[in-house]
């Protein structure tokens, strides 16, 4: 049965888009069968991975019902990696969806259908706390939440705490913290140092191990249509990448 993981933080600019495309790409590398969903109406997943934006298979179309999620499905050029991609339509979304009943479990009945055909389904949300991202953390087993080590590093986390709560407080008991990912690690700058300190003195175990340094090639891989990986496996950045995606491994024994 898949391990669905929201990758989620009403900030922008975190690395949430970075982690989700190359998290997903090293779990793919690591032989693990994964799905990559992309929740972001500006559908940065999408293009990362070279894909156009298809007006004819995405994840609106599952939202308003036109197709089923199976024929939104598409295969990357990576083994074992499928991707969900997104449209700017996706924005339309939030209202179309606000009469419906059980809006919040639109994503969660899709997802049911296709759960045991894969070991992770990575779920890169909007940097908003909208019905879109509802949906996600109504549908994930778990959140790993991004978070810069810069000045305004924790601004913000709290809301997005609470929110984490509400929803496992109504909409999903089962929702768990994966942990706090660290981004945006400049080795050079005391600044980043008190923020792995004071994030790692406040939430303890919460924090996940592994580090994501502040690296030139992740930042280049995109504008190729690569995962940083297939960009280049040498880089700092894969190495991140493949430590997060064994640490997810381990950690959920699978």
């Amino acid at each position: 049965m898949g391990k669905i993981l929201a990758i989620a933080n009403q900030k922008g600019g975190v690395g949430k888009t970075t982690t989700s495309v190359n998290l997903a790409a090293g779990l793919s590398i690591l032989e693990k069968k994964t799905l990559l969903i992309d929740l972001d109406p500006q559908a940065n997943a999408s293009s990362a991975l070279g894909f156009d934006l298809d007006k004819s298979k995405n994840i609106y179309r599952i939202f308003d019902s036109s197709i089923s999620i199976s024929e939104a499905i598409i295969k990357t050029n990576i083994p074992n990696l499928d991707i969900i991609t997104s449209n700017i339509d996706l924005v339309a979304s939030e209202i179309e969806m606000v009469d419906l009943s059980d809006r919040e479990y639109i994503l969660k009945k899709a997802l049911n259908i296709i759960k045991n055909e894969y070991d992770f389904i990575i779920l890169d949300c909007a940097p908003s706390l909208g019905l879109i991202t509802l949906n996600a953390l109504a549908s994930s087993d778990s959140v790993i939440i991004p978070i810069q080590c810069e000045y305004f590093a924790l601004e913000g986390l709290g809301k997005l705490l609470n929110t984490i709560k509400s929803v496992q407080k109504i909409h999903n008991n089962d929702l768990e913290i994966e942990g706090l990912l660290l981004t945006m690690y400049d080795t050079r700058l005391r600044l980043s140092n008190q923020v792995v300190e004071e994030v790692q003195k406040h939430f303890g175990k919460m924090v996940l191990k592994t580090i994501i340094q502040r690296n030139v090639k992740l930042g280049e891989a995109p504008s190729y249509g690569e995962d940083i990986i297939s960009y280049d496996a040498t880089s700092r950045g894969a190495k991140n990448y493949l430590s997060l995606a064994n640490e997810i491994i381990k950690k959920n024994k699978l």
